[in-house]
């Protein structure tokens, strides 16, 4: 594909290096086309990967960004008259909206299903909950069906807009097989089970420090961020913090390492539904680095880690469930080591970054060949 196709990634909302935006997407698109990305973090223009990054300016607030940001993104989407636009944001849709009146070819890129989680923001009311997830529902639904294609994180999300507009395509956040290699043996781990990702109470942080008051002989790493300031306050306060490892963020440097020592990788979400569907980025992580996978017992996730024979399912919500796995993995290490493996060859197999990066550029392609003939 010639280099004189231009394409222009667009957000508002997330960092300029989103591992599923610019990490995956961009860099792999840049290798066949001009690519730009729209940021709008006030850290300035460069260039990296091959992806000339452009920036809009940090806004002061959620309500600016969703007004005056959206605006100034738009300004500079026009601006560089691109052949293909690809936009990663719900707020965006409606400068999706112009652009596809102005005879460009438009992406929606839904990485999850607001609708559901409107519904599911309890710190909004009943009444303006509902409201609002119906008022979305219907725009979201009125500006995709107008569009050229949609991309959905998950085959769940995928299934729900193919009833809005037939040209979607789900482009899984699987891993980067090269990025988490893991050449250390499973014996000689750190005795230490981890988990990697935004820290919240619907995402079993509770449960997880209350798990360690009954692990013996192991710790728990957290590599990530706490989202709530009541929660982090209230868990360092149980005995089961005594146990626990707390580096706060990792790059992917630190992550890869992190893993590389541990003896197993923790994903235990609540059964909340923008969860059950969801398909969480670190699960696929820590098959790939050959890590045994302790998760949230939810139909969906059990399928994939029975089928991979990668891991343990338990229940979110119980400390006892947690703990027992974790007291499983450490007292069998042969049959850890194994499950580690497995993890590994079903991530070579099916779950990489590599298959999801062939289907994005198909689909570019598609796109480009019905631009050709008039379509």
């Amino acid at each position: 594909m010639s280099k004189s196709i231009s394409t222009v990634h667009i957000t508002s909302a997330h960092p300029r290096y989103d591992t599923r935006i610019f990490v995956k997407e961009c860099s792999s698109l840049a290798k066949e086309y001009e690519l730009s990305l729209i940021v709008a973090d006030g850290l300035g223009d460069e260039t990296k990967n091959g992806v000339r990054i452009i920036d809009a300016g940090k806004p002061a607030g959620r309500m600016e960004r969703m007004f005056k940001t959206v605006n100034a993104v738009y300004k500079k989407a026009v601006a560089l008259d691109a052949d293909i636009y690809h936009l990663h944001d719900p707020e965006l849709l409606r400068i999706g909206l112009k652009l596809k009146r102005a005879g460009k070819k438009v992406i929606f890129d839904a990485h999850e299903d607001l609708p559901v989680q409107i519904r599911n923001k309890t710190y909004l009311r009943p009444c303006v909950r509902k409201a609002a997830a119906l008022f979305f529902q219907h725009y979201e639904a009125y500006a995709c069906s107008r569009f050229d294609a949609v991309v959905a994180a998950t085959p769940f999300i995928r299934d729900k807009f193919l009833a809005i507009n037939m040209q979607t395509e789900d482009i899984n956040n699987y891993p980067i097989l090269d990025e988490l290699g893991n050449t250390v043996a499973y014996r000689e781990r750190d005795d230490t089970v981890c988990y990697v990702g935004y820290i919240t109470e619907v995402r079993g942080i509770k449960e997880l420090v209350r798990a360690m008051e009954s692990v013996e002989g192991c710790r728990l790493t957290l590599a990530g961020k706490f989202q709530e300031p009541e929660v982090e306050k209230e868990v360092r306060g149980y005995r089961g913090w005594e146990k626990v490892d707390f580096p706060g963020f990792l790059d992917r440097n630190g992550i890869r390492d992190l893993l590389s020592r541990s003896r197993a990788g923790l994903v235990t979400l609540h059964p909340t539904p923008n969860y059950l569907d969801a398909l969480p980025v670190k699960m696929f992580e820590y098959m790939a680095a050959g890590v045994p996978v302790i998760a949230s017992d939810f139909p969906l996730w059990r399928s994939i880690i029975d089928d991979a024979g990668c891991g343990i399912c338990v229940d979110p919500e119980s400390p006892e469930s947690v703990a027992k796995a974790i007291n499983r993995l450490l007292a069998d290490p042969e049959k850890a080591e194994k499950m580690g493996d497995s993890g590994r060859k079903a991530a070579r197999e099916k779950y990489n970054w590599g298959m999801e990066e062939q289907k994005l550029l198909d689909l570019y392609s598609l796109l480009l060949r019905k631009q050709e003939s008039g379509i």
